[in-house]
C-alpha cells in the first residue's frame, strides 16, 4: 500500500458560493431569529416539499427532534418506547429524558433496522410508541412496523437522523403517515454543523410541537402568555439559511450515492471475511449515510485495531454504535428491568454487530468511482494483512 498514491476522497462537509450567500442573506435581514426571520420558515416549507410532507418544524438538533416528537404523542413517565438495540444512543435517551422506558429490542441482521417479529414480541400494556431507526439510511420493514402500529394502535416515531431523501415503496416520509425527525450535526447528508428537523402526518401534532419548542408561547404572542411547558429548541437563522444551500445541492449528492454505493458495496462483499450491510428492495430511494459491513467471528478489540489500520491507510473508517445497552448512559434513568447480558441474551443480532461492525463515512460514495475501486482494494489489503497477523 506505501507505494500507491494517497486516496482521493472528498472532504465534508462541503459548501460553497451558496451556503456563503445564505449566510450574508440571513445576516443582513436584521432578524437573526425565527420569529422575527424568514429563513428557518423557507427552509421548513422547502424541506417538507422535498419529502411529500405538509408540516415540518426545525428545531436545535436531532436529539431534540426525537425528545419534541416522543412528548407531542405524550410519551412521559410509566411509558414504554421500543427502540432499536444498536442505534445511537440518542435514540433511547429522548425517550428516557421525558421519564420513559427505553426497551431495546434486537436488530434484522442485514439492514441492522428494527426486527418486526422482535418488536411485537416486546409490546406489553406500557408500550407507547415504537421507534425505528434508519440506520445508515436503510429502512426497516415498514409494511410490517405500520401493520403492528395499526393493530395495537401504537405510534411510530421515525428516528430519519440518516434519512434524508430515503423513500419506501416510492412514498416519501410525508405519505408514511408517522412522525419523522432528522438530523443536521456535523456528519450527516445536510448539515448546518447542528439541527434537526420533525416532520409531522397532521396539523395538530405540528401546532402542538410549534408550542413546546418555543416555550410554550404562540408565534405571535406579545403578551407572554405561554400556553403549555415547553423549552427552547428554536433553530436560528443562520442554520436554516446554510441548510436551505445544502438541501439545494443534496439531489445530485443523493444520485451519486445511489450509483457509487452498489458499486463499493459488491467490490467489497469480494473481500474475504467482508459482509456489507443490505438493504430491502422496496427502499426506492435510498440515502446511503455510511457504507457498513461487518466482519463476522471478530472481536469487539480485533475489530477496533483494524479501524484503526483502515484509518491509518487514509479511510475515513470507524467503528459501528455500541449497542445501546452497553453504554453506561443507558442506565442512568429509564432503563427496563433487566441486566445487561439478559438484553444482550435476547438481542443476538445486536450484540453480534457491535462487536464486528465498521462503517466508512459517506463522503466516500462521492468519489469517482476510480477512487471507489482503490478503496475496496484498500480495505482489502489491510484486512488481508490484519488477518494474517491475528
Amino acid at each position: 500500500m506505501s507505494d500507491r498514491k494517497p486516496l482521493e476522497i472528498p472532504v465534508w462537509p462541503q459548501y460553497g458560493d451558496e451556503e456563503r450567500q445564505g449566510l450574508v442573506r440571513a445576516l443582513e435581514q436584521g432578524q437573526w431569529w425565527r420569529m422575527g426571520g424568514s429563513e428557518v420558515a423557507t427552509f421548513e416549507r422547502e424541506f417538507a416539499e422535498f419529502h411529500g410532507a405538509e408540516y415540518a418544524l426545525a428545531v436545535t438538533n436531532g436529539t431534540h427532534a426525537l425528545e419534541l416528537a416522543l412528548q407531542v404523542l405524550g410519551i412521559g413517565p410509566g411509558a414504554e418506547v421500543i427502540v432499536p438495540a444498536f442505534t445511537f444512543i440518542s435514540s433511547s435517551q429522548a425517550a428516557q429524558r421525558l421519564g420513559a422506558v427505553a426497551v431495546p429490542v434486537d436488530v434484522d441482521p442485514e439492514t441492522y433496522c428494527l426486527d418486526p417479529a422482535a418488536t411485537e414480541a416486546a409490546i406489553t400494556g406500557r408500550t407507547r410508541a415504537i421507534m425505528p431507526v434508519h440506520m445508515a439510511g436503510h429502512f426497516p420493514d415498514m409494511d410490517a412496523l405500520e401493520k403492528i402500529s395499526a393493530v395495537h394502535g401504537i405510534p411510530l416515531i421515525q428516528d430519519a437522523a440518516h434519512g434524508q431523501g430515503g423513500r419506501w415503496q416510492d412514498r416519501g416520509y410525508g405519505d408514511l403517515g408517522s412522525v419523522a425527525a432528522f438530523s443536521f450535526q456535523n456528519g450527516k447528508l445536510m448539515t448546518a454543523g447542528e439541527g434537526g428537523l420533525v416532520l409531522f402526518p397532521d396539523r395538530e401534532l405540528y401546532e402542538e410541537a410549534f408550542l413546546r419548542h418555543s416555550c410554550g408561547r404562540p408565534a405571535t404572542d406579545r403578551r407572554y402568555l405561554h400556553r403549555t411547558s415547553g423549552s427552547n429548541f428554536r433553530m436560528n437563522e443562520f442554520s436554516a439559511a446554510v441548510l436551505r444551500a445544502q438541501l439545494k445541492r443534496y439531489p445530485e449528492q443523493l444520485a451519486t450515492r445511489e450509483e457509487r454505493a452498489p458499486l463499493l458495496s459488491s467490490l467489497l462483499a469480494e473481500i474475504p471475511g467482508v459482509v456489507p450491510q443490505k438493504h430491502d428492495p422496496r427502499v426506492t430511494s435510498h440515502p446511503h449515510y455510511m457504507a457498513m459491513f461487518r466482519m463476522p467471528g471478530l472481536t469487539e478489540e480485533r475489530r477496533n485495531a483494524l479501524v484503526d489500520e483502515l484509518v491509518a491507510a487514509g479511510l475515513p473508517a470507524f467503528i459501528a454504535f455500541r449497542a445501546i445497552y452497553r453504554s453506561d448512559g443507558f442506565w442512568e434513568t429509564g432503563a427496563p428491568e433487566e441486566t445487561v447480558e439478559q438484553i444482550a441474551a435476547r438481542c443476538p443480532n445486536s450484540e453480534a454487530i457491535n462487536n464486528d461492525a465498521i462503517w466508512l463515512h459517506h463522503r466516500t460514495l462521492l468519489a469517482s468511482e476510480e477512487q471507489i475501486h482503490r478503496i475496496a482494494e484498500t480495505v482489502a489489503d489491510v484486512v488481508s494483512s490484519s488477518l494474517a497477523s491475528a
